[in-house]
């Protein structure tokens, strides 16, 4: 058994995600598990190898509410530190067990399949209208911030019954807050802010109910359970970023992939291959999410046999994250995994979640990335890469994707 003189120093963690596939490279040769260094010298473990992870999001003995971390119950974190918002944010992402169930079970009353399906002509017709707007455009322009960025945020604006005048305020918001390399100030000032625009929102449509997530999150209810009001905002901010974020990655990372893999992105044209498959293997290759905080061990666990057969020991205590974008990649589960292959067949993955905290937006997330995908390429099946450098990465190892991708039409 290690202790913590004899453990291998953590490996500092890029802030800015420069080269997320290349560190995570690294990362996993290291093993299953690896000790790293977040902001503000904060030490976890992140989780590398596929089935490891798997194993540690449906193992009992791992847990999400933050008391269970050492460094959170004895004030260890840095003040201002860019990651709280993943610890504390009230809801079901930081709940366990009976609460976990009791929360999901409310906002499931609200968020349901059927809800998802019948949003799917909207989606249509707004993946029309963004591209006609495309279509008007001169020269060589950034697909993220005209496309892939407009869907999922009117969607999610839509769905919660967000005024459009705020749509473009919460997305810069949600964007320092899923930053691993804001300063102190800013994540305090744009966690503050967000509460207070969700909690403005939610108070609106308790006066003035409408035909939104929020009015059903609202008047959601089991017995004489209700969500309570920090309950509530939390879940709003939780599914404005992840319903938002996520998709704009995904679509990103989707769009980049097939470009630069043109011989795939005709036989996706011709019928060979389906849109699903190039949304799962995206998930799979290039996760929208790179490194996401935290899970907390319970007890301790062992895991790839522990560190006398090169695996590691996980204390009590000690906290995790979940590595998507490395396990996407790991060889040792995927043949060739650093290729992108849409005849990859089963193309599973973990880049939506495992266990009791699979993505509960999961559905709504497929369907917009295929439905915008699908319409991109029908509409401008000539669409090609820009010249000029590689794009650069999100400022975040939270976040997987790239700050703009230039792209240009063949008219």
């Amino acid at each position: 058994m290690d202790t913590p003189d004899t453990r291998t120093a953590p490996v500092r963690l890029d802030p800015f995600g420069r080269d997320q596939h290349a560190e995570n490279a690294r990362l996993r040769e290291s093993g299953p598990a690896v000790l790293v260094e977040l902001p503000g010298g904060v030490v976890v473990w992140a989780i590398t190898h596929h089935d490891t992870l798997q194993q540690l999001l449906a193992d009992p003995r791992v847990g999400k509410d933050p008391q269970l971390w050492d460094t959170f119950r004895e004030n260890r974190l840095p003040q201002g530190w860019p990651l709280l918002n993943f610890v504390t944010v009230p809801g079901m992402v930081t709940a366990d067990g009976e609460n976990h169930r009791r929360l999901r079970g409310l906002v499931s009353q609200a968020f349901t399949p059927r809800r998802v399906s019948a949003l799917q002509p909207g989606i249509e017709r707004l993946t029309a209208r963004l591209l006609d707007d495309v279509a008007l455009l001169e020269g060589d322009f950034d697909l993220r911030e005209h496309f892939a960025y407009p869907l999922p945020m009117q969607v999610i604006g839509q769905l919660l019954g967000l005024p459009p005048k705020q749509q473009d305020e919460l997305h810069a918001l949600s964007d320092t807050l899923v930053s691993s390399s804001a300063t102190p100030e800013a994540a305090v000032a744009a966690r503050a802010s967000l509460f207070a625009l969700l909690a403005s929102l939610a108070e609106a449509k308790r006066a003035e109910p409408g035909d939104d997530l929020t009015s059903d999150l609202i008047a959601a209810r089991e017995d004489d359970d209700r969500l309570s009001e920090q309950e509530l905002v939390g879940t709003l901010l939780l599914m404005l970023v992840a319903g938002h974020e996520t998709t704009l990655n995904l679509i990103t990372n989707a769009v980049r992939a097939l470009l630069a893999h043109p011989e795939q992105l005709r036989q996706v044209l011709d019928g060979t291959y389906s849109w699903s498959a190039v949304v799962e293997e995206t998930l799979r290759y290039d996760s929208p999410v790179g490194q996401f905080p935290l899970r907390y061990a319970i007890e301790d666990i062992e895991v790839g046999g522990g560190p006398s057969a090169g695996g590691a020991l996980i204390r009590r205590g000690e906290a995790m994250l979940a590595s998507y974008a490395a396990v996407g990649r790991d060889g040792t589960h995927y043949p060739d995994a650093d290729r992108f292959d849409l005849s990859r067949r089963p193309a599973r993955h973990l880049s939506l979640g495992h266990g009791p905290h699979f993505c509960l937006g999961s559905g709504l997330a497929r369907l917009e990335a295929e439905t915008a995908l699908r319409g991109l390429f029908e509409r401008f099946p000539g669409l090609s890469l820009a010249d000029g450098p590689e794009p650069e990465p999100i400022a975040s190892f939270v976040s997987n994707s790239v700050r703009e991708l230039r792209v240009r039409l063949r008219r």
